[in-house]
């Protein structure tokens, strides 16, 4: 359940802050009060797009805030998947900032992604607008519309289906290979046994390319280097040298070191300094007799690296990259060498996961279309419901080849008057008909669907009188099994709210600003009566107003 918006400086809001509580929510107001900034403000925190022309004028930044109580231990379950930290309270605090054109995104305190973000608020929240409504005209959607009414079984047998379309494309491809005539087949053979060939007599070691270009280093650099250690050296052995100068120190100490204890100190210092000088002299003298500059090495080395690199070039960044290789060509090699006996078993492997893909999917379509005889059912009585007269909606199977969702093309037919045939939903329904067969949707789907929170932008669209009445009646059922969020201009619908807010747009200092309120029991009659009669308020209109609360068991 959506608990709380927090809006600030987006658009026209300065500061607001909306709770929100279980049941239908109304949000109403004035033409250009500022209604779809609201749900707009919900919309970039949820992944919208959000330019930098959003901010309000004068302000640095904006930023969205949505709080969320998540009741399901299966939704929490799916989002500590995602790797989002959920208290034990399931709360699920979503925040987007929204600076110069970049944004920020939060969830809890995690910075997340937006696609991220898209995925963790389709398990929470479902918001539709004209353009979702319109989207039931496009039939790719309606497979997934069945699907969300067919069950967990049919949840579990798409993923079965999409992994076994995977491995199935994958093998075609690989049979595909053995398409070629004898002589491509040959010429093939040559190819892979050439470059294995060239692999394995380089007879590569991991690790082997770093090693030998830290020789390659120290060779390259090694005049540099000998030059400059000679003079280390020197310094620390010579007779001038460090250690000499440290020796006649502590021969000058030695002789005043007894008669004070803080001398004997200075001693001993020198006498640690003198160890380290000859150890580090004798250390730097050992690093120089190391140092090996035989020219065959030099020239193995460098034609060493010259030969990994220009494997690198053809087969990867690394040499594991290239022994991996290597076991690829050897599989080819091993399949054009024994052509028709590798076909045979890749056909047959062909055939087993074709058979298991064609049993999941039939199995799949046998779900689909029970799934579609109820579905029929509880759509049409949702749909007379809801002001349609002797309508009839059916589910359309047409069998396709194999896809990732299985062997059935969905499409929705209906027929809205008396006397016309099933038609596809694009030709036949009117954007006010298309909001109302959403909401019948969503009526039957209620009770399968997870998401606990419904938004409806615009699902009074092209309605009024009666049918009016009979989709608020509609919302007002949908509200039983989840939280409702409504934007509407309807009075029929804003006479069911349990909550109801009023979005207004004030000016003060010269700027304009909207702002939201929840309205008390009078100051929502109020509204209704002046959605009801316009700018005059008169008491007959409250009257209607009350009534129409009343009626609506408000």
């Amino acid at each position: 359940m959506l608990l709380n918006v927090h809006v600030k400086d987006l658009a026209l809001i300065e500061d607001v802050d909306i709770c929100f509580g279980q049941g239908l929510n109304i949000l109403t107001g004035e033409t250009g009060a500022g209604k779809s900034i609201i749900i707009g403000s919900i919309g970039v925190a949820l992944g919208a797009k959000a330019g930098k022309d959003l901010i309000r004028q004068g302000a640095d930044m904006a930023l969205v805030e949505l709080v969320f109580s998540v009741d399901s231990k299966d939704t929490i379950q799916k989002l500590k998947d995602m790797d989002v930290p959920v208290d034990e309270d399931g709360q699920i605090i979503i925040t987007r900032k929204i600076m110069n054109g970049k944004s920020i995104v939060k969830v809890n305190g995690e910075t997340m992604t937006l696609s991220a973000l898209k995925e963790i608020a389709a398990l929470v929240i479902d918001v539709h607008g004209q353009r979702d409504y319109e989207s039931l005209v496009h039939t790719d959607k309606h497979l997934d519309i069945l699907d969300s009414f067919t069950g967990d079984e049919a949840t579990l047998l798409k993923g079965e289906i999409l992994k076994l379309y995977k491995e199935y494309k994958a093998i075609l491809s690989e049979l595909s290979d053995f398409s070629k005539d004898e002589e491509q087949r040959i010429r093939d053979l040559s190819f892979y046994q050439y470059e294995a060939n060239e692999i394995g007599e380089a007879d590569l070691k991991p690790g082997e390319d770093e090693e030998l270009e830290e020789e390659f280093k120290k060779i390259n650099n090694g005049s540099k280097i000998v030059e400059s250690l000679s003079e280390v050296y020197e310094a620390l052995s010579s007779n001038d040298g460090i250690s000499s100068r440290v020796s006649y120190a502590m021969k000058d100490l030695a002789k005043v070191s007894h008669i004070d204890d803080k001398l004997a100190g200075f001693y001993d210092a020198l006498n640690d300094i003198d160890s380290l000088v000859f150890d580090l002299s004798k250390d730097v003298s050992s690093y120089i007799d190391s140092l090996d500059f035989d020219p065959e090495r030099v020239q193995y080395v460098s034609k060493r690296l010259d030969t990994i690199n220009k494997l690198k070039l053809k087969h990867g960044k690394t040499i594991e990259d290239i022994l991996n290789k290597k076991d690829e060509l050897d599989k080819k090699i091993e399949a054009l060498s024994n052509y028709d006996e590798a076909r045979k078993k890749l056909e047959e492997k062909s055939l087993k996961v074709k058979e298991s893909l064609s049993e999941a999917s039939y199995k799949l379509s046998s779900h689909r279309k029970q799934a579609a005889v109820t579905l029929e059912k509880d759509i049409t009585s949702a749909l007379m419901d809801l002001n349609f007269l002797e309508v009839k909606f059916k589910v359309d199977f047409e069998a396709v080849d194999f896809t990732s969702k299985g062997i059935d093309n969905v499409q929705f037919l209906i027929s809205t008057n008396p006397g016309e045939e099933l038609k596809p939903l694009a030709k036949i329904a009117s954007g006010g008909e298309l909001s109302r067969i959403m909401l019948g949707l969503k009526a039957v789907l209620a009770k399968k669907d997870a998401v606990d929170t419904l938004i409806f932008d615009e699902i009074d669209t092209g309605i009024s009188g009666k049918t009016a009445g009979m989709v608020a009646d509609k919302m007002s059922v949908i509200s039983a099994e989840h939280q409702v969020i409504c934007i509407t201009h309807l009075p029929q619908i804003a006479s069911h709210a349990d909550r109801h807010y009023l979005i207004e747009k004030n000016v003060k200092d010269s700027h304009t600003y909207t702002d939201i309120r929840r309205l008390s029991d009078e100051e929502s009659v109020t509204e209704l009566a002046r959605m009801l009669g316009g700018t005059v308020i008169t008491e007959a209109v409250l009257s209607n107003a009350r009534e129409l609360k009343k009626l609506a068991g408000k």
